[in-house]
């Protein structure tokens, strides 16, 4: 799969935004819902998957929250289910960026 993503109709002046800035993108791509969105330019995406266990031979949900970057151009906000892509670190926490908004809410 190559990382090929739909750009944003609005323009910004973010140099880490991986459309207008310098951000180069690589590595995962993960679906998920934006949680909160109350940080400047951040925001923390919570992921669903399935983790096998062994000893029960079955599927368990589990959860995880990713911080990611919000470029201006996308402005995602909470509710909206949102594509991320890795990126180099950006923060301590954040090594993610939202690439597309998938729906918004």
């Amino acid at each position: 799969m190559s990382l090929t993503f739909k750009k944003p109709k609005k323009s910004c002046d973010d140099r880490n935004c991986p459309f207008h800035g310098t951000l180069s993108v690589r590595g995962r791509v993960f679906d998920g819902v934006v949680v909160t969105a109350k940080m400047d330019k951040t925001v923390v995406v919570e992921r669903e998957y399935l983790q096998f266990s062994p000893k029960f031979v079955r599927y368990e949900r589990r959860r995880g929250h990713i911080p990611s970057h919000n470029p201006p151009c996308i402005g995602a906000k909470e509710g909206d289910r949102v594509r991320i892509a890795e990126c180099r670190p950006i923060s301590k926490t954040v090594s993610f960026v939202i690439v597309e908004k998938v729906e918004a809410k």
